[in-house]
């Protein structure tokens, strides 16, 4: 089974000029995702759950090291 980049997603619609391109981004996701078989789309699933997942781990890690670094002015 192929390896999806959503990480070059991901990226390519975080740096975005507007939400126009946004849009554009996301449905060029939406149609990868749509030609695949049903077993393709099984395991596209799975690899961005396991994206998704990581992405938040990261993000929660993020904020959690931001928010201890403010102290008490960040309460």
């Amino acid at each position: 089974m192929p390896q999806y980049d959503f990480r070059r997603y991901h990226i390519r619609s975080i740096n975005a000029a507007d939400d126009a391109e946004r849009a554009a981004i996301n449905q060029e996701l939406k149609e990868v995702y749509a030609s695949l078989s049903d077993a393709e789309k099984a395991e596209f699933n799975a690899q961005l759950q396991a994206f998704l997942a990581k992405e938040m781990g990261r993000i929660k890690s993020d904020y959690e090291s931001v928010k201890g670094g403010l102290g008490d002015a960040g309460q």
